[in-house]
Order: C-alpha cells, then sequence, then structure tokens
C-alpha cells in the first residue's frame, strides 16, 4: 500500500480548523492581509510543499495554531521553525527523540498497537490522571517512529497512532475537561488518519471535535465539523452503528447549543438507523456506543426539552441496561435522573441520585459525571435548607470529590 500523496497534516489541520476547502482557507488568509492564490495552496498541499513566504508563514500558524513542521513544511537549510504566535496555542513540544530513528521492523505497526489496544481497554476502570500519561507518551513514541516507517507498516503504525491521539483527547476532554489541550491532540490524530489514508477514524476523530464548539454552544462551528465527519464516514462506507452514533454526537451539541427539537430529530434518526442494521461491523475502536448509549443520549436530551415524564422512562431503563463496566456513563445517567427529579420538584429524590453518583465517582472519577452532579446542585437551590441537601452537601464537598477534581 503506497503512501497517502499530497501533503496530509497540513490539509488535516485545515480541516480540522473549519476550513473545508482550499479557497476557504485562502478567503481566510486574504482576511488576515495574505494574498495566496488557490494554486499556491494546492502546491502547498502537495507531496513536495515549498516554504511559504514570512507573512504567509505567520498567517498559517495564526490560523492553524501549529509550526510549519508540523503543517508538513521542512525550512531551507539554516532556517528556523518559529512556534506559532503567543495568542494561538502551540503544541506541546513533541520530546526527546527529534531526530530520525533507524528504519523499523516490519512488525512494528502491530507492535504498537498491541499497546494502543490495551489503553482502550484500560480507559474504562483505570483513573484519568494515571493513564493520560501512559497514553500521551505512547502517542508521542508513534510520532517519532513514524518517519522510519514506509508500506503497509507505515499504515498501520499511523492508524494506531491515530486511535492513540484520539484516546488522549477524550481523556483531556470528558475526564479532565481542558478542551484546548483536547483539541490539539484530535488535530494530531487527524493528521496521523490522514498519513493512514483512514477516513473512518477520520470520521470519528472530526466528530469528536465538535463537541468542543458544541459546549460552547457555536452551532455553526458544529455544523462544519459535523459536516465534514458525514463525508469522511459515506467515503468510509461507515456501519450503521457508527452512522447512528454521529447522529448522537450531533444530537448533543444542538442540545447544549439549545435546539432541542432537533436533537430529539436527530436521535428519533439514528434509532431509526440502527433499527434496519447491516452485515458490516462496527469498527473495533469504537468501544463507546451502543443502542443503550444513544438511549443516555435520548434522555439527557428530553431533560433539556422539559419532556420529565419521557426522560425519567427513558434514563431508568438506560440505567438497568448498562453493563457492568460502564460506571463512568452511569455517573452521568444518574445525574440526569437527580436533574429531572429536581425539575419535577421532588429533592429527595434528586439528592439520592446525585448522591449514588458521588459514589461511583469516588472509585471512577469522570469529569463529565461530576459536571451532571453539580447541575442538580444547583437545581436544588430553592429546598438548600433541607436534610437531604445538606446531605448531598456533606458528601459533594468531602475531601474526597474535591481532590478528584482538583487532581483530574
Amino acid at each position: 500500500m503506497s503512501r497517502p500523496t499530497g501533503n496530509t497534516r497540513l490539509r488535516a489541520a485545515r480541516t480540522a480548523a473549519g476550513f473545508g476547502s482550499q479557497q476557504a482557507l485562502a478567503d481566510a488568509l486574504s482576511a488576515l492581509g495574505v494574498t495566496v492564490g488557490l494554486k499556491q495552496i494546492q502546491r502547498w498541499e502537495s507531496s513536495s510543499p515549498p516554504w511559504p513566504y514570512p507573512d504567509a508563514r505567520q498567517a498559517l500558524q495564526q490560523l492553524l495554531g501549529r509550526t510549519m513542521e508540523d503543517l508538513g513544511f521542512t525550512p531551507p537549510e539554516g532556517v528556523a521553525d518559529p512556534r506559532p504566535p503567543a495568542t494561538v496555542l502551540a503544541p506541546p513540544t513533541r520530546g526527546p527523540m527529534r531526530t530520525p530513528n533507524t528504519m523499523q521492523p516490519a512488525s512494528t505497526g502491530s507492535d504498537y498497537l498491541t499497546v494502543t489496544r490495551a489503553h482502550r481497554q484500560l480507559y474504562w476502570s483505570v483513573a484519568p490522571a494515571t493513564l493520560h500519561p501512559a497514553v500521551a507518551a505512547h502517542a508521542e513514541l508513534g510520532e517519532a517512529l513514524l518517519p522510519a516507517t514506509s508500506g503497509l507498516t507505515r499504515r498501520s503504525l499511523a492508524t494506531a497512532l491515530a486511535e492513540s491521539w484520539l484516546l488522549a483527547g477524550r481523556i483531556e476532554f470528558f475526564d479532565q475537561q481542558v478542551p484546548a489541550r483536547a483539541q490539539d491532540s484530535w488535530v494530531r490524530a487527524l493528521q496521523a488518519a490522514g498519513e493512514a489514508d483512514d477516513p473512518l477514524l477520520g470520521s470519528a476523530i472530526l466528530a469528536h471535535m465538535a463537541f468542543i464548539p458544541g459546549w460552547s454552544g457555536n452551532q455553526p462551528a458544529v455544523a462544519e465539523r459535523m459536516a465534514a465527519a458525514r463525508t469522511y464516514a459515506r467515503r468510509a462506507a461507515a456501519s450503521t452503528g457508527f452512522r447512528a452514533w454521529l447522529d448522537a454526537v450531533e444530537a448533543e451539541c444542538e442540545t447544549r447549543c439549545g435546539n432541542t427539537y432537533t436533537a430529539l430529530r436527530l436521535i428519533n434518526h439514528g434509532e431509526d438507523v440502527l433499527a434496519v442494521g447491516d452485515d458490516q461491523p462496527d469498527p473495533e475502536w469504537m468501544d463507546w456506543f451502543s443502542p443503550v448509549r444513544l438511549a443516555a443520549f435520548k434522555g439527557n436530551t428530553q431533560l433539556k426539552a422539559g419532556h420529565l415524564p419521557q426522560a425519567r422512562e427513558t434514563l431508568v431503563r438506560v440505567l438497568e441496561e448498562l453493563p457492568p463496566d460502564a460506571d463512568k456513563q452511569r455517573t452521568v445517567v444518574l445525574g440526569d435522573l437527580g436533574a429531572v427529579e429536581a425539575e419535577a420538584g421532588r429533592p429527595q429524590d434528586a439528592a439520592a441520585y446525585a448522591v449514588r453518583a458521588l459514589e461511583l465517582l469516588e472509585t471512577h472519577w469522570y469529569a463529565t459525571g461530576m459536571e451532571r452532579v453539580r447541575d442538580v446542585r444547583r437545581a436544588l437551590a430553592p429546598w438548600q435548607h433541607e436534610q437531604c441537601v445538606r446531605d448531598l452537601d456533606d458528601r459533594l464537598y468531602a475531601w474526597g470529590p474535591v481532590l478528584n477534581a482538583l487532581t483530574h
């Protein structure tokens, strides 16, 4: 298998930044006072990209938040590659192994994937603060090894590397709530997926990127990233499970943007997609989604839409059907059930659900779950002098939860 042609690193960074076409990037550069023709950007995204002139370099780094090396450019002899402007998040330092390694054996890709798979499985049981350094170091190792591979070995290594950066970003976003670091990890994941020419993995990464503007209520940015994710999924002839997950992702983002009607329509479409089914299995690495998890998305959206009886019914069923190893998701569902009961004016039931979530968070920390518990506590403000809420406060502000929130 030949290596994908063109400057995949620049193309991936452009797509991740929301510029869906080369012309869109040209227009953005023009807005910064840098006139660059479409043909020039095509040359930059070719297999042998020329070194841009200074103003163009500065503008590219400002728009994409990467060094020129990270964007696939090789500086001429004696020319330094400066970091991006201070106003833009710079990628973390790559670590000590910056010089090329000797050519790696054909087993490198499969050896590297073995560790990637182990990290994928450990995610569900190992504390984020413990697992994240190992995942990030493994991803850095993959980037250092990639230039020393070729052919099928390079492609298999790049695929596993993309998954490792995807997992690092998932921990940073969902478990640690550091979206800026997650964005950087997911850009690097998308670049690796481009090296592997793996559109399905690219679609998964782009969909995860939609969570960042979704959490901040930026619906146009969500739409751009989801459109790109769905395009990549079509290229890959994605399974019904994968396509239903895309509906779930977009639904959660639309819910956070206040568009609950649109979100419920997307979830209904996802349910219809799953009901049809197909013979194509979901990708091995997509272990974060199932019909019951789609129902969890639905229950949250019903809650935000004010459909309390439907939300309660949905979420109780989810709680009964979640597998034993889904304690992170279970904290989210318990939090949503607490919010349902608080909205229904049942503070004792609401506090009881929140306490159950806190009990799980003491052993299975999940920042998204703690966020749901805090939502419940805010909703219980009218009853804050009642004993059930005081008991919740005693649990919420105990040493364990407070230290978890500060150290994870």
